[in-house]
């Protein structure tokens, strides 16, 4: 074979395997790249995009999906079909949401026991008094040593008293008891009986048929002695009161219930009763009375309560917690916090199918163990935002929602009318003037310390009146690491700074958020 034709076979040879290595590559099984593609293809072609957006800078738009060049973090798109239903007042982006942390809960109808607990104080029952008193003029001969606040059983001598006139009046009965004359003796002790002679001395006279000149006084009934006022020589008078005593077998606690919860008590209510003294101890009783007076100064109402003392364990003047449980109630319920106060009328969120949310007047009843029943308004099954609620309220401007409803919001500080707002999505945002933080929803003021705020960055991007920092996390305002801009306090405090400069910076409180006082540079002073 000569020369020739073994570079004509090779030429040949080449363009045959060039031929073969194309036709592999354009046959070559490419379906699952290609498949995962024309998905996201279809996706967006299914769901038409209007824009991208950061939803922390709202107010800027963009054509085409990538970072954001206010935060680190992902361009949000807004979609044709998230204007949501005419009867929803605010549609959500899903991902938003989901930042958001909202809880939903359902609209139930479950049988309750209404509890209010309140503080009270032990206190003697004032309808368990008794008085002992002289019932004729005469002379005390002894006392028994017995001292204020003692407490003394029923039948207990408290005094021996000699009273001239009752001496006299015996005589005479017994001298009448002698003639045996029935009807005599009848007039006589009945006479004896209006001298104020105890009914139980008559009957021992007549039965000993002999002068008690010296009568002793016994305690009426148990109880502790709030007062003893005779001593041994006194001279009395009819009706002077010798000692008074309270009885002690039940008390009475006074609670100071709120007036608003004045609906939840009446008479005949169980009560448990708690004391620091007896902890791990439960005392049962039942309320007797709503006193008509109430508190002009704390706004309560004075609630009776009666507890049997059986063991005298109850002292007037402890300390107790009461738990007033009344009537068993069937109501739609939601838990406490889903309902949000308005300065008018109450209301809550409902949440759509659709992902909306639509405010809805309610009529609530009362509160008991975290649930607060709903009169009017909602039906059961639906389901309301029970957590995050005050996020939806404050990001997504419900103001014109409400004012349909006719809901005059009561919230302190600048009305949502006076701040500028932008569309993201169905969900307005306030602009941020610089994008500081404190406008930006800072979940937990908690976290945010006295004196000054310090934190260390890298410079992005210098303008005017603005410098956009890359910064680390600063933990005394609770902020994670990210890059965003702040306002400067004055323009000199950016004078020399370089684009990459590392610095450490200082910040305050601004009309609008927080903005940076002062910089350094790492290794000098700006």
């Amino acid at each position: 074979m000569n020369t020739t034709k073994f570079r004509q076979l090779v030429l040949v040879a080449a363009v045959a395997t060039a031929s073969s290595a194309t036709t592999y590559w354009a046959t070559r099984d490419d379906t699952p790249a290609l498949t995962a593609s024309a998905q996201a293809a279809t996706t967006e072609t299914e769901r038409e995009v209007l824009y991208w957006y950061d939803p922390m800078m709202p107010g800027q738009r963009f054509d085409k999906p990538g970072k954001s060049p206010f935060m680190d973090m992902e361009l949000v798109p807004k979609y044709a079909d998230e204007g949501g239903s005419d009867t929803a007042a605010v549609s959500i982006n899903p991902s938003i949401l989901q930042n958001f942390a909202v809880r939903t809960a359902v609209v139930e109808r479950k049988e309750v026991t209404p509890s209010l607990s309140a503080a009270a104080n032990v206190q003697f029952n004032e309808r368990d008094v008794a008085v002992v008193q002289a019932r004729s003029d005469g002379f005390v001969e002894r006392t028994y040593g017995h001292a204020p606040s003692d407490v003394l059983t029923q039948g207990e001598p408290l005094v021996d008293l000699l009273i001239p006139a009752w001496g006299g009046a015996q005589e005479e009965f017994l001298a009448v008891l002698r003639t045996g004359d029935l009807a005599l003796i009848k007039a006589a002790r009945t006479r004896l009986r209006l001298t104020g002679m105890p009914a139980e001395l008559i009957e021992y006279v007549e039965k000993v048929r002999q002068v008690q000149q010296i009568v002793t006084l016994k305690t009426p009934v148990s109880g502790m002695l709030k007062s003893l006022e005779v001593r041994q020589g006194m001279t009395l008078k009819a009706g002077a009161t010798l000692a008074t005593l309270n009885g002690l077998d039940t008390v009475w606690v006074e609670a100071a219930v709120p007036e608003i919860q004045a609906e939840q008590v009446a008479a005949g209510l169980p009560v448990e009763a708690r004391l620091p003294a007896y902890p791990g101890e439960t005392f049962h009783g039942q309320v007797i009375a709503v006193l008509p007076e109430n508190d002009a100064t704390s706004r309560t109402l004075r609630v009776r309560i009666e507890l049997p003392n059986p063991e005298l364990r109850l002292r007037p003047g402890m300390f107790a917690s009461v738990a007033i449980r009344g009537p068993a109630q069937t109501h739609l319920q939601v838990p406490v916090e889903a309902v949000l106060r308005g300065g008018e009328y109450d209301y809550v969120l409902v949440a759509e199918d659709n992902g909306g949310f639509t405010p809805q007047r309610v009529v609530t009843g009362t509160e008991s163990q975290g649930r607060v029943a709903l009169i009017e308004g909602t039906h059961e099954g639906q389901r309301v935002v029970a957590s995050g609620q005050f996020l939806i309220d404050s990001e997504a401007s419900l103001a014109g929602a409400l004012d349909r409803l006719g809901i005059a919001k009561a919230k302190g500080g600048a009305s949502k009318d006076s701040t500028n707002v932008a569309d993201t999505g169905g969900i307005h945002v306030p602009t941020m003037q610089g994008m500081n933080m404190p406008d930006m929803d800072i979940r937990d003021q908690g976290t945010i310390k006295a004196g000054p705020i310090t934190g260390r960055g890298k410079v992005e991007a210098i303008s005017s009146g603005q410098i956009t920092l890359s910064h680390e996390p600063i933990p005394a305002l609770g902020w994670p690491a990210m890059t965003m801009p702040f306002e400067l306090v004055n323009l000199s405090v950016a004078t020399g700074l370089q684009l990459g400069d590392s610095v450490t910076f200082t910040l305050q409180e601004g009309e609008v958020g927080y903005v940076i006082a002062n910089l350094q540079v790492e290794g000098g002073v700006q």
